[in-house]
């Protein structure tokens, strides 16, 4: 269980208590890991987009949308092979400077498997680390996020799918309007990269 700070009002009594509608004087929740009937999860890379969630769940996802968030201390960066798009996937690296937007959904139990096989975590893809995130004036703690395992030595380009995929959740769920313009740069430029490499070992 997560344990509350001393000069908390608030004191945890029972497992699996949802303390999402209580907040702290300082406007943060406080709750556990993760309850019994429901989760809060960061999605930074495809899942940003409801529509292409709902793939996964075959179910709609709005309504599970808290709103767009951000991860401070991280940074975005390609560090691994998708295995199912054949391409550079999204990852979130420790950053002191740095920062990740996305959206913020709190998710009921039932998808927590699915979302699980969605980012190969049986496959030891990806590994869920629990992470702080600020979204519409709140703190969230504890909140689930997926971050790769055994890292690329440097950046792999997305392929077209990926890239318009993870742009239509930026654009369509609100983020800042440099966060998508600098997103996009990066993923387009990874791409141009890719693309003068394959030329060169053509020309070889």
């Amino acid at each position: 269980m997560n344990q509350t700070p001393n000069n908390s009002p608030l004191v945890a009594t029972e497992m699996g208590t949802d303390y999402s509608a209580y907040h702290h004087h300082n406007k943060s929740h406080w709750q556990p890991k993760e309850t019994s009937e429901s989760f809060y999860y960061f999605a930074y890379g495809s899942c940003m987009c409801p529509v292409d969630l709902k793939r996964t769940f075959g179910e709609n996802t709005h309504e599970y949308v808290i709103g767009t968030a951000v991860l401070e201390g991280y940074r975005l960066g390609f560090y691994r092979r998708s295995l199912r798009r054949n391409c550079g996937a999204l990852d979130v690296v420790p950053d002191a400077g740095a920062k990740v937007e996305g959206v913020l959904y709190q998710l009921p139990w039932r998808f927590s498997d699915r979302l699980d096989e969605r980012e190969e975590v049986p496959r030891n893809g990806y590994r869920r680390e629990y992470v702080t995130i600020h979204s519409e004036g709140q703190v969230y703690t504890n909140v689930r996020t997926y971050v790769v395992i055994d890292k690329l030595p440097q950046e792999l380009a997305p392929n077209d799918w990926y890239l318009n995929v993870v742009l239509r959740g930026a654009v369509t769920c609100g983020l800042s309007e440099d966060y998508c313009w600098n997103l996009f740069n990066h993923m387009y430029q990874l791409q141009l990269q890719q693309k003068s490499l394959i030329a060169v070992d053509e020309c070889a």
